[in-house]
């Protein structure tokens, strides 16, 4: 008797739900709202007594939609935290711009984003930027110990090659160089390194992985007043492009291309140390696996990661000799405009797929290009378009705000804003637009690291991380000096020249 009473409720159940229909009933003449198709079946199977169904109002059939909504959602959710990386990877380096991932934010790509932020933060983590080091500028470990120096030691990667930028440019604020006369370079600032899977977590990732990783500034944000604040054609630097009017920041582009012949560790430039070793690891070491190039850096260094996404597909390194094409992505924290519209269009058209993470109060990404940038209005843009400070954004924005972290101060300065480890913290505590942030198990008292940003009520110390004595060790005579640091003798692969030839 209840069953077929049910069933004889269900139409009148079903007429209540569709759009722009009103209930014949004269209790219930309100219109409601449609629901998807699987709410309605779902709905259907549900058995109410005629009493029921003809007593229900309309808030109580939103509740009921709402649960069932709220169990889908729950649903998806765990079916995206069961799924393994090795199956999604090109989905989580952009295959379909994240569409969907962001909001809701995905559980997987927001792991994978701190991953990489982390390989970020590891340059600033291992860069010796002491004045009264006769070391200031270089990177306090040798390749083979970095990761593990750093606490870092199941990263799963192995640097294959470290980086160097020379200091002889107009980015001062950007270099650290020691107070010392006798130094281990005086032109030569470490900016990075390049990095590759170990087998291990090579079929965790699914295919063999590339992390090229840039150092940004340290703490301070002097180098923004630094930038020459100009666009130059990419092409002026030897960098091929076959459209003329794609234009980048001047400064950047001599950071990433400037070398020093009489400097070991500058005799390439940037540029030719990261295509030739991409180029080595891609057709020759690994010519027959699954591989991916994957870019991160942060501030300054976000800006070089761009122009080496660009450059690393501009050259068609990345396209082996069967004419299959190596994905190349780039997650960049915090970082600035680099180049114009012609860029952007140009970097979309290359399939280089760009994933930027900014706080909303950094002023950073919001320079250069004050007045005349995407936000400006389309007749504008067109007209100001070759004008050399008309700048535009790339790639897909990841908008986070510190104001929703509950462990943050709100009044943090600009240097606290900008911070890589409080970024990665409201990475992890972000689900979404208007979701409440929760933590996911990011140690909050990371964000003290090198600031102070965490309330006071947390009992973390500001600036909490510093050299064991500054690198003073006790010699065989019982006296304090510097420690001495293993530099690399091998900085520069012997056939290099080799792999140069390749890509020019």
């Amino acid at each position: 008797m209840a069953n077929s009473l049910s069933n004889a409720a269900l139409p009148f159940t079903k007429a209540l739900l569709q759009p722009e229909k009103q209930c014949s009933c004269p209790v219930l003449t309100q219109k409601f709202q449609p629901a998807s198709p699987k709410i309605l079946d779902q709905l259907s199977t549900r058995r109410l007594t005629p009493a029921r169904a003809v007593s229900k109002t309309k808030e109580a059939l939103s509740s009921i939609i709402h649960e069932l909504e709220r169990e889908e959602s729950t649903a998806k959710n765990k079916q995206r935290n069961e799924r393994e990386l090795a199956d999604c990877w090109r989905e989580m380096l952009g295959e379909d711009d994240w569409a969907g991932l962001l909001d809701p934010m995905d559980p997987l790509l927001r792991s994978e984003l701190i991953r990489y932020g982390v390989k970020a933060q590891a340059c600033y983590d291992a860069f010796d930027f002491d004045p009264y080091s006769k070391y200031c500028g270089s990177c306090r470990f040798t390749r083979r110990e970095f990761f593990e120096r750093l606490g870092l030691a199941e990263a799963g990667y192995d640097i294959t090659r470290y980086l160097y930028a020379t200091s002889n440019i107009n980015l001062p604020n950007f270099f650290k160089n020691s107070r010392w006369p006798k130094v281990w370079s005086k032109n030569a600032n470490w900016v990075g390194y390049i990095a590759v899977s170990n087998d291990e977590m090579s079929r965790k990732l699914g295919r063999r992985d590339i992390c090229v990783a840039w150092r940004g500034t340290v703490t301070r944000l002097e180098w923004v007043a630094d930038l020459m604040d100009f666009l130059r054609p990419i092409s002026s630097d030897k960098i091929p492009s076959p459209d003329p009017t794609v234009r980048v920041e001047s400064g950047f582009l001599d950071l990433y291309t400037d070398k020093d012949e009489s400097c070991k560790y500058c005799k390439f430039s940037a540029r030719e140390q990261i295509l030739t070793e991409v180029n080595r690891l891609i057709n020759e070491v690994y010519p027959k696996e699954e591989v991916s190039v994957t870019i991160t850096g942060h501030s300054l260094g976000g800006a070089l990661a761009l122009l080496s996404a660009y450059d690393i597909v501009e050259t068609g390194i990345n396209v082996r000799g069967d004419s299959r094409a190596v994905p190349v992505c780039a997650f960049t924290f915090a970082g600035p405009r680099v180049g114009n519209a012609r860029f952007k269009a140009r970097l979309e058209l290359l399939g280089v797929k760009v994933l930027r993470v900014v706080n909303v109060h950094d002023v950073v990404p919001k320079s250069p290009g004050l007045l005349v940038n995407e936000k400006t209005h389309p007749l504008v843009m067109k007209m100001a378009e070759n004008f050399p400070w008309s700048y535009v954004h790339v790639g897909v924005e990841l908008a986070l705000d510190h104001k929703n972290s509950p462990f943050l101060r709100p009044d943090g300065d600009l240097v606290c804003a900008h911070n890589l480890e409080a970024h990665l913290h409201l990475l992890d505590g972000y689900h979404g637009r208007g979701e409440r942030f929760v933590l996911n198990g990011r140690d909050y008292a990371l964000v003290n690291k090198a600031c102070d940003f965490l309330k006071d009520e947390f009992e973390i110390p500001p600036c909490w991380r510093q050299d064991h004595n500054k690198g003073m060790v006790k010699n065989k005579e019982g006296r304090w000096v510097q420690q001495e640091r293993a530099l690399h003798d091998d900085i520069h692969p012997v056939d290099i020249h080799h792999h140069l030839n390749k890509v020019q």
